[in-house]
């Protein structure tokens, strides 16, 4: 059984046949030797572009096709039958199961706070909703082993159990933007009506895979493209010095770089493998990762217009202590895992 389990793994996820015909291609079509850095740079590039884009594919549509069952308006439901620490885990937990990125939360968010659900909760989905994903889980196992693939999607849920619950126990509501106090409820986004046919359900599926694979293809070549150079030019020294364990300023340094950029997970991980080929320790990676999805660039000023500053430095404080906390335990205890 584990043999087969090994082999399903290095067929569909690895896609080790991939990267064999790849490295075939550039050493026997392209005559390149295989130790010069163009070779380790266009491998790179193609073996992880062709893979992400496949087994993008096939997430994007089996997930949309679940989400179609799972609409915002159901999530809301759910999550205004919780109370307390339970209610932020379900909302943490709702998170990685409907797959809106990191902007698309937000008009969520607004829905969610007006329908009644406390602020705390509501923090706990958004937290959750970019950060990490069952597509998320897959592309980590791809790409490096499902103990890896597991700590981050659950370390992900943490963050966002904590940060919510911390922001209840602040009693923060009160901090959210007037506009979003009206006792009128906001029409709440949603992704399909639950009464649709299996055609239907199909037809969505296969126009989200078009829509999101237009609003992230952009992403992905530059990841790809940042990670193969990293791979292929960068020396490792260089990345150590900036990056490895001697630093102890890596997973700070990480985090700082990550929040800036605005991708989606799918893009991050190219440059996360580059960073681990290269030696950077998986604490320092995850924090780069995690920094990158939740906290980018268009998302915070996002929410910084429809919450009052004391609620988003608080949010913005939690979830960076948090992802640098995440970095340094999992640098420390890395051993275990790769």
């Amino acid at each position: 059984m584990k043999n087969i389990l090994s082999w399903v793994n290095d067929a569909f996820l690895k896609m080790t046949w991939l990267e064999n015909a790849v490295n075939w291609f550039f050493t026997e079509v392209i005559n390149l030797e295989s130790d010069t850095q163009l070779y380790k740079g266009l491998t790179f590039f193609f073996y992880d572009i062709i893979k992400i884009f496949i087994l993008l594919i096939v997430l994007i549509f089996i997930a949309s096709y679940l989400q179609s069952f799972f609409t915002a308006e159901k999530t809301r439901k759910i999550l205004q039958s919780k109370k307390g620490l339970g209610a932020n885990a379900i909302g943490a937990l709702l998170g990685t199961v409907t797959p809106f990125c990191s902007c698309s939360s937000i008009p969520i968010f607004i829905g969610f706070t007006k329908a009644g659900l406390p602020v705390g909760v509501t923090f706990s989905f958004l937290i959750s909703s970019p950060l990490v994903d069952l597509a998320s889980l897959i592309l980590l196992a791809s790409l490096f082993n499902w103990s890896i693939a597991a700590i981050y999607v659950g370390l992900g849920v943490v963050i966002a159990i904590l940060g919510g619950a911390l922001i209840s126990y602040l009693k923060m509501d009160q901090y959210v933007a007037d506009f979003i106090k009206s006792d009128q409820p906001s029409d709440v986004m949603m992704c399909a009506e639950p009464t649709l046919t299996k055609k239907e359900r199909v037809r969505y599926a296969i126009e989200q895979v078009k829509e999101i694979i237009s609003r992230v293809w952009l992403y992905i070549i530059i990841g790809v493209s940042i990670g193969a150079f990293i791979h292929g030019f960068i020396p490792e020294a260089w990345v150590l010095a900036v990056l490895g364990d001697d630093n102890p300023f890596s997973v700070i340094i990480a985090t700082i770089v990550g929040v800036p950029m605005y991708a989606d997970i799918f893009g991050t991980l190219p440059i996360a493998e580059a960073l681990i080929l290269k030696g950077v320790g998986l604490g320092t990676v995850l924090a780069f990762m995690m920094a990158v999805t939740a906290l980018s660039l268009p998302s915070m000023i996002m929410i910084q217009k429809v919450v009052k500053p004391k609620l988003f430095f608080t949010y913005l404080s939690i979830v960076i202590a948090g992802i640098i906390l995440v970095g340094y335990i999992m640098n420390a205890t890395s051993h275990l895992w790769i």
